[in-house]
């Protein structure tokens, strides 16, 4: 019986162990996910091209769905990580006033090495897929929608 006991104790510590760690890495990947919206959103509103090109991953692909309101046909519109820098450029010494900066950020979901954030931005949502890529997290694709406009 103290046998089975020893060995279930000795199981426990290794699990308690395990868990401890996989947490502390976990928040520190937490905070790398969040760090990498901010810089992808707080980037576009001050206009930091910088910090929005450390936010992306070159091949990312941004989509909004739109609904031609004569047709009732939808469509696709595709951004690449160099148009939404290039874009982010432009805006610089043109930054959003602070009182509209927007930027309330919610982590979904992560598993190992993708996450899946929720941005709300002054005039938009933004959901963004983050992937952990050569040490660090980047923003892979986003899908976005603007919010209504109020009346």
């Amino acid at each position: 019986m103290q046998k089975i006991l020893r060995s279930l104790l000795l199981g426990l510590s290794l699990l308690l162990l395990v868990a401890g760690t996989a947490r502390a890495q976990s928040d520190a990947d937490r905070e790398a996910i969040k760090q990498t919206a901010l810089d992808y959103i707080e980037g576009y509103y001050n206009g930091d091209a910088e910090r929005m090109e450390r936010s992306l991953h070159p091949d990312l692909a941004k989509r909004i769905a739109r609904t031609n309101p004569s047709t009732g046909k939808s469509n696709l519109n595709h951004m690449t990580a160099a148009q939404l820098i290039q874009g982010t450029r432009m805006r610089q010494g043109r930054p959003t006033p602070k009182e509209q900066q927007q930027r309330d950020i919610t982590i979904l979901d992560v598993y190992e090495n993708v996450a899946s954030v929720k941005i709300v931005a002054n005039d938009w949502i933004d959901y963004l897929h983050e992937v952990k890529f050569d040490g660090r997290w980047v923003i892979i694709n986003v899908l976005w929608e603007m919010k209504p406009k109020s009346k």
